[in-house]
């Protein structure tokens, strides 16, 4: 359990930064709506969206600090999760239903492995169309929602590390490193579509941004029921 903190002590006009275990299924928003509930404090924000079915690190800025979030969001990302071979969903994780299943008994562990490979470094990247990227003013994902095509164009990221655990396939263990805009659930449409099997994101957990850990966030609940005011 975490010390109580008083909110009166906290320097909003230095500014605060903490580091949140996102729940699953909360938005990042929900956080932040969340802690500025509860601090009081109109500037409050979050350095990095995290899709809502995704868990992990989310640094959270409040007062001054939120002039820092593009200098949190600019760092490196890690992350650590799990894929499923030889089914697809529309979102690439499990927002959407399924929409194809497929052989994969053809895929060996070399192949995964070769797969990753080739989705190592600095590569072009097809954003989701389940993501909030705007296209002609509005939000891909509502685009994709309602069945209307979505063009997004390639761009440039980069991926220092994609390590595969093949050991229980169909399900694979990966850790990634990447850059900032790197869309995991791309990479693992990719991999997927490489392997002529397709493939989904089941879970997602962001473990790092730049040089904060997330071994070293609070759990939201125990955070929120830790602020108090004299």
């Amino acid at each position: 359990m975490l010390n109580q903190i008083n909110i009166s002590t906290l320097d909003f006009d230095k500014g605060e930064v903490f580091l949140i275990d996102k729940p699953y299924e909360w938005t990042s928003f929900d956080v932040v709506k969340k802690i500025r509930g509860k601090l009081k404090v109109k500037k409050v924000g979050h350095a990095g969206t995290l899709d809502p079915l995704a868990t992990g690190l989310l640094i959270v800025c409040a007062g001054k600090a939120t002039k820092k979030i593009n200098e949190y969001q600019d760092m490196g990302k890690s992350y650590s999760g799990t894929l499923v071979l030889g089914k697809t969903t529309p979102s690439v994780d499990l927002e959407t239903a399924f929409d194809s299943e497929t052989d994969y008994s053809h895929v060996t562990s070399d192949m995964v492995k070769k797969a990753a490979d080739q989705l190592t470094g600095d590569i072009m990247q097809i954003p989701p169309i389940y993501s909030a990227i705007k296209v002609d003013g509005e939000r891909a994902y509502k685009m994709a929602r309602r069945k209307e095509d979505a063009k997004l164009d390639p761009r440039p990221v980069s991926v220092t590390k994609f390590e595969v655990d093949t050991s229980a396939l169909p399900e694979v263990r990966f850790e990634i490193d990447c850059s900032k805009g790197t869309y995991i659930r791309s990479l693992v449409r990719d991999l997927g579509e490489a392997l002529s099997c397709g493939a989904y994101m089941s879970s997602l957990c962001r473990t790092a941004i730049g040089h904060h850990k997330l071994d070293d966030a609070y759990n939201l609940e125990e955070f929120i029921s830790s602020l108090h005011r004299d």
